[in-house]
């Protein structure tokens, strides 16, 4: 059997990055950046005030009696020249005017009235002194001309979109979305909606990956269930293709069942590599190319097809999306119990709760990989080196964090 390591480079080295667009800034949450992003002029633009209050020259503080030669709301571009003696009412992001160099607050002076509306004084006094550049945002002091704020491959964040606002970036060029496609397969699911029959189950996998395949930021081609037949998985399969897939996922059907057919429909359209990796849960898996797109086939076990997501789909993604910060966090966590393994790499469910600053990961019941609810009430897989039987209480591990 392959090494998770092993089969993981061999699909990755099959996907590369999607070609980029241009989209509105407004539509940017959540996509990958396809260049990098330096700013073309400083931020802040100017030097401007950082509280309301008055304007001064430091040299001229303390001072019992400045007086006031302009007032300057934001949004302005002052035109008066501070001189020694003078000030200037200021608001909070106002431009400085030429001469200032320092800001005092208004509640540090006498000007006690600060009711909107209120005309500025002719005069104002302060007993404070106060430092060049006090209350002062520089220009510049944010961000410098020709600065790279953002680099390329980068999740655009909200407040990143804020930072391209303030830049005047109103179209940015993003990775286009990958496209997944996704059925299940199996005469024995029944959908959501429907009541439970004699050896039927519902197909809940299709809400799993699907949800999966959002988060790890593609779109999704729900293709629904395709009956073990040949004529259903080719169906399905072809439809795929047809609208546009950069993936074709499928859960169930890969293994080597008499009535499991897509393994049989790959090979006859394409080229299928069908492996036995050596993980648990998750052994049975397929990769391959159905008509020149690529195909991976997830075990129909639910917490099997969510392990083999994590582990093979998403990577996979993300390298399409263009992505640099993606993947799960990974942690070192402490067992709070031994815990046996047989022998190949797992990943196992677990509860994490923190003392004195370590993490200490619980196993949540039984690991059978069609138990969803362990999956659940999981925050962690851990995840158990292949070659390893036993893992004391209180050793550590690496965690891929939920």
């Amino acid at each position: 059997m392959l090494t998770v390591t092993e089969a993981r480079e061999r699909i990755l080295a099959h996907f590369s990055p999607a070609a980029t667009e241009t989209i509105p800034l407004a539509a940017c949450v959540n996509r990958v950046l396809g260049v990098d992003i330096a700013a073309d002029h400083d931020h802040p633009p100017f030097d401007n005030s950082a509280v309301d209050g008055f304007a001064v020259r430091a040299e001229d503080t303390p001072a019992s009696r400045l007086r006031v030669v302009a007032d300057i709301p934001a949004g302005t571009s002052p035109t008066a020249t501070l001189k020694p003696g003078e000030a200037a009412r200021i608001m909070t992001g106002a431009q400085l005017p030429e001469g200032a160099n320092a800001v005092i607050p208004v509640e540090d002076t006498d000007f006690k009235n600060r009711q909107a509306g209120t005309p500025a004084p002719e005069t104002v006094s302060l007993d404070k002194k106060l430092k060049a550049g006090e209350n002062v945002r520089a220009r510049g002091m944010d961000i410098r001309t020709g600065e790279v704020v953002l680099q390329k491959g980068r999740t655009l964040k909200p407040q990143d979109l804020g930072l391209l606002a303030a830049l005047g970036m109103a179209n940015v060029i993003v990775y286009k979305k990958p496209r997944a496609a996704l059925l299940s397969s199996g005469d024995e699911l029944l959908p959501v909606e429907a009541p439970l029959e004699p050896g039927k189950i519902r197909d809940s996998n299709s809400y799993t990956i699907a949800a999966l395949i959002e988060n790890a930021g593609a779109d999704v081609l729900r293709l629904g269930v395709a009956r073990d037949t040949r004529e259903a998985v080719t169906s399905l399969l072809d439809r795929a293709v047809s609208e546009g897939a950069d993936l074709i996922l499928s859960t169930a059907g890969v293994s080597v069942g008499a009535f499991d057919f897509i393994k049989e429909v790959i090979e006859s359209n394409g080229r299928m590599d069908f492996w036995r990796v050596n993980m648990r849960p998750g052994k049975p898996l397929a990769f391959g190319k159905y008509r020149d797109v690529n195909f991976i086939g997830l075990p129909g076990n639910p917490v099997s097809a969510f392990v083999g997501f994590e582990v093979f789909v998403r990577p996979s993604l993300e390298r399409m999306s263009g992505k640099m910060d993606g993947g799960r966090q990974t942690v070192r966590v402490r067992c709070a119990e031994e815990i046996e393994s047989d022998g190949r790499e797992s990943y196992l469910r677990a509860k994490i709760r923190v003392e004195d600053g370590i993490r200490i990961a619980s196993l949540t019941g039984h690991q059978g990989s069609g138990n969803l609810l362990s999956l659940v009430q999981a925050d962690a897989l851990l995840i158990i080196p292949a070659g390893v039987k036993c893992v004391p209480a209180g050793q550590e591990v690496d965690a891929f964090l939920l």
